[in-house]
């Protein structure tokens, strides 16, 4: 008699642990995507901070060069160090990295004689954020990519702002 009683428990015990190991798939799957989003919404806050700094230094640079004769870097170092002073200037504290893709590099945009004027995500990523964006990046709004957010100097909108 003890024998049929075992096996009817040893039967429901092991369709509660196949039901309990399910519930518990699902509830970590649900987790998993709720963390990713979390985590994708601070790398979006991240790049806008980022991409604002880098924006920042090369309108710094571009407005105070020396001479009169307004110009853009040649490269991220020279933001981080420009000799154009007899006092070394700094533009940007640190060399920011993409915070987007994983090798961290950025898209750069080029003037017409190949110097930076500006900076992009490479990413092909969808963002979650599609508004609510400062108005300097209005331009920001409903883009499909990361790559399509773009911190580029303007010294047009400068001098009418």
């Amino acid at each position: 008699m003890n024998g049929d009683k075992g096996n009817g428990e040893r039967g429901f015990t092991y369709i509660f642990a196949l039901v309990l190991i399910c519930v518990t798939s699902v509830s970590l799957m649900v987790a998993q995507k709720q963390w990713s989003t979390i985590m994708q919404r601070e790398h979006e806050i991240e790049l806008l901070y980022r991409g604002e700094q880098i924006l920042a230094a090369i309108e710094s640079f571009y407005q105070n060069s020396p001479g009169g004769s307004k110009s853009y870097p040649q490269s991220f170092k020279v933001l981080l160090k420009d000799n154009r002073f007899p006092n070394l200037k700094r533009h940007l504290r640190k060399h920011y990295t993409d915070p987007m893709t994983s090798d961290g590099r950025w898209g750069i945009i080029y003037d017409g004689k190949g110097r930076i004027k500006g900076v992009y995500s490479t990413s092909s990523d969808k963002p979650l954020k599609q508004g609510g964006f400062p108005e300097r990046f209005k331009s920001f709004e409903k883009k499909k990519k990361y790559k399509q957010w773009k911190f580029v100097h303007d010294p047009v909108k400068e001098t009418t702002s």
